[in-house]
């Protein structure tokens, strides 16, 4: 079982744990059109958003039953919830795990979607012992594989028309960093 050590701490944000209290800025995040734009996933209702929630707040360790560890990501100098993370273990056998993270747009390209994959990035090698991080996106989302360059990762696949998502085929970005580049940084 590996349980993270919240909050995580970063210059500008504080990682922690999803409480009930974050029904409301997830909402304004999640109902958005330009947010799931590139998710698998439309704008979720009210409800839906509060049956998502109530699973994310439970989900804050590896153990038998659970290998996502959801993450709200709020600013240090106001504690104002600008996004949410996740790191999951995409196999024990192998060690690999696999980040994720979504933010509201008012906060798209002040570089904190960078500082949350850099975290999860440590979490993963320094706290979990893992031996590769991965993220995806989708190939059109270009902010978000800036982003994971920008961590640090490198792209190691383009799936050309992978996924059926809302109608149409897309492409998708895996980025990729082994432990030792993690280490050798």
């Amino acid at each position: 079982m590996f349980t993270p050590a919240f909050p995580i701490l970063t210059d500008r944000l504080s990682l922690r744990r999803f409480t009930m209290d974050d029904l409301e800025p997830l909402h304004a995040m999640l109902s958005r059109e330009d947010v799931s734009r590139f998710l698998l996933w439309g704008p979720r209702d009210l409800a839906q958003v509060k049956e998502t929630l109530t699973q994310r707040v439970n989900q804050y360790r590896f153990d038998e039953l659970n290998d996502v560890i959801s993450i709200a990501a709020a600013r240090r100098d106001t504690d104002q919830f600008i996004g949410s993370a996740k790191f999951s273990l995409a196999s024990r056998e192998h060690r690999t795990g696999e980040l994720g993270y979504v933010l509201h747009p008012d906060h798209y390209g002040q570089g904190y979607a960078t500082e949350i994959a850099i975290a999860l990035l440590r979490l993963g090698f320094e706290d979990a012992g893992l031996h590769r991080m991965y993220g995806a996106c989708d190939g059109r989302n270009v902010a978000s594989a800036r982003v994971m360059a920008k961590a640090g990762m490198r792209q190691e696949a383009h799936l050309v028309e992978n996924e059926f998502i809302k109608g149409e085929w897309t492409d998708e970005l895996i980025y990729g960093l082994l432990a030792k580049e993690w280490h050798a940084r």
